[in-house]
């Protein structure tokens, strides 16, 4: 069950809180409505149960404060507002990599897109996705761990009557197995057809909590729903009546020709439109809102004034294509199966995240082919031009330029695995900010390391293949010194795809991340070769020696050789700066998340 209490928000500039002390209960087994007019704080009071909001006050699921638990996502399904993630993503690829940040196995994408009906929409693009479509998507990723509480903002916003019906199935299945469910909506009869028990807010304070029957028999209005095309006449005329027969009518306008008439009967209605010769063409009893007063109300950020249910202009009231039928009744929906067997905290989930997440768009293949094809076109250039040494020649890397074509893409890459992220936040849907995890750290840095060895080499050996076909061997040929020279190849291009990483990390920009990546060249690099000019008094001259002679041990495989590659190139100026860059920003890094976990 939940338990909230005394949710109150903080205030801003001497205003009322959007919450204020709100206490209520929403039991296992039972679908809690939320009701209130838009403005009345129903996603300030869901953001501050998920803590996603800074304010007073605590909510418990089943016995424990978010916080406290150790898999939230498992706990507690969470839809507030739009699916957050790539356009370019498909349905099943977000599906699926959410499955590998939640650790439920794969093949739980497609149970749970069968029982959403997005089975042939599994192969669209979010950005293509319709209002309604994109609720039944928030809808499986809540569903997607098998969590025990559902917490859904408006789930119902943007459906047709007969997707809402399906909907409000699913949360009823959800609750008969044992389950806690809790929405919001701002219509009450909404509210009243289709939860157990109604919590209503009025300016962000409790108004009243009550079960579904009590609140329809003491809150909801009966009311004359009447369509005429002399509407206004008709409502005149029967103010008029009331006010001389001294009854208490009153008699709203609606949209349209429409009439909502509160206090009367549609036989009283009917003899006055005849009376006066006004010609009806609806005429029937409802199950009225709470009153004219809640028609109107300043908007919340976040939520949406209510629809009319049936309105022919209603987003998602037309079939969409492509999309599987869903039940039309008001039975039970199937839910997903239950996940039987967990899988155990792995250090190779996060690693199958960030391969999920990077090979689900385009944006990696579109960018290493655009590096592939300018170092090319580069090194050609240079060769035809003359004059450049043939590492430079190899690498594409003209004086000119801060960084070659190779590293660019590398950095670009890395500033992309973490601000993709912040603007597309799939991990934040129930965090409000994306996790700051050494596990997720150390995932995107072996991915980025993997990337961009992989870049580097398809680099040097596209570059050597086109030079050999355009100008023949001399330019083809292997330098001697060929070992230290891919040892500071390797590492500048490692070291700038990490530094975009930790950038955009600590940023939380991919702007930002690049931007740390040319600043290695273009100021850090001056600045150390600044501090270290003049005359060395000091050498490091047979430093692999004597490292040798203190660990006692004889060096396998001439060991000696590769560490004196790797000194040679921390001794050079970019190596200095990029390894200084690399240490400053890891340590911001950890700082923030300690600073956030301490929060």
């Amino acid at each position: 069950m939940i338990q909230a209490i005394g949710l109150t928000s903080n205030s801003r500039k001497a205003r009322p809180p959007a919450v204020d002390d709100l206490s209520f209960e929403a039991h296992a087994g039972h679908v809690t409505a939320l009701l209130g007019a838009p403005g009345a704080g129903k996603t300030t009071a869901l953001r501050l149960m998920l803590e996603l909001q800074q304010g007073r006050g605590v909510t418990y699921f089943r016995g424990r404060p978010l916080h406290r638990i150790a898999h939230p996502a498992r706990e507690v399904g969470v839809l507030l507002g739009e699916v957050p993630g790539h356009p370019a993503r498909t349905v099943r690829g977000q599906l699926r990599m959410l499955c590998a940040a939640a650790g439920v196995p794969a093949r739980r994408a497609d149970e749970v897109l069968e029982v959403v009906g997005l089975v042939s929409l599994r192969d669209e693009s979010l950005g293509t996705l319709s209002r309604g479509m994109d609720r039944r998507l928030g809808l499986a990723c809540a569903l997607l761990p098998d969590p025990h509480t559902l917490v859904l903002d408006a789930p119902a916003g943007g459906l047709s009557v007969r997707e809402g019906r399906w909907l409000h199935g699913m949360l009823r299945a959800h609750a008969n197995q044992g389950g806690t469910v809790l929405f919001t909506t701002d219509d009450p009869k909404e509210a009243a057809r289709t939860a157990d028990r109604v919590v209503t807010l009025e300016r962000g304070r409790l108004v009243a909590d009550q079960e579904a029957a009590e609140f329809a028999r003491t809150r909801l209005r009966p009311r004359v729903a009447v369509r005429s095309p002399h509407a206004a006449r008709l409502g005149s005329l029967l103010t008029k009546e009331a006010r001389t027969a001294q009854r208490s009518v009153e008699v709203v306008r609606e949209e349209g020709n429409r009439l909502s008439v509160y206090g009367s009967t549609c036989a009283d209605v009917g003899e006055t439109a005849f009376r006066h010769g006004i010609l009806v063409h609806q005429l029937a009893d409802e199950t009225g809102d709470m009153g004219p007063s809640s028609a109107k109300a300043p908007s919340e950020e976040g939520e949406r004034p209510a629809e009319e249910p049936g309105s022919k202009d209603e987003p998602g009231s037309a079939d969409e294509p492509g999309l599987a039928e869903t039940p039309a009744s008001d039975d039970a929906s199937a839910l997903p199966p239950p996940i039987a067997v967990r899988q155990a905290r792995s250090p190779l989930r996060p690693l199958r995240y960030e391969l999920r997440r990077a090979a689900g768009v385009g944006t990696g293949y579109f960018t290493a082919a655009a590096v592939l094809v300018t170092s090319v076109l580069l090194s050609l250039l240079l060769a035809r031009i003359g004059h450049t040494p043939q590492p430079r020649l190899l690498a594409a890397w003209p004086r000119e330029l801060p960084l070659p074509p190779a590293a660019l893409g590398a950095g670009l890459l890395g500033a992309v695995a973490f601000g993709e992220e912040f603007r597309h936040p799939a991990l934040a849907a129930d965090r409000g900010t994306v996790p700051r995890r050494l596990g997720l750290l150390t995932a995107k840095l072996l991915f980025a390391s993997a990337t961009a060895l992989t870049l580097a080499f398809l680099t040097v050996g596209c570059d050597l293949e086109m030079l050999y076909l355009v100008y023949g061997r001399e330019l083809a040929g292997v330098p001697s010194d060929w070992l230290s020279l891919s040892a500071s190849w390797f590492g500048l291009v490692v070291g700038c795809a990490w530094a975009g990483v930790l950038a955009a990390g600590v940023f939380r920009s991919t702007a930002a991340g690049l931007a740390a990546v040319l600043a290695v060249p273009v100021v850090v690099v001056p600045l150390v070769q600044k501090a270290f000019e003049g005359p060395s008094v000091r050498s490091a001259a047979g430093f692999p020696e004597r490292l040798r002679e203190l660990v006692l041990m004889q060096w396998p495989f001439g060991g000696e050789r590769y560490l004196a590659a790797v000194v040679r190139v921390l001794a050079q100026p970019v190596g200095e700066a990029l390894l200084l860059s690399l240490t400053a920003l890891l340590c911001t890094y950890l700082l923030t998340t300690l600073r956030s976990r301490a929060r």
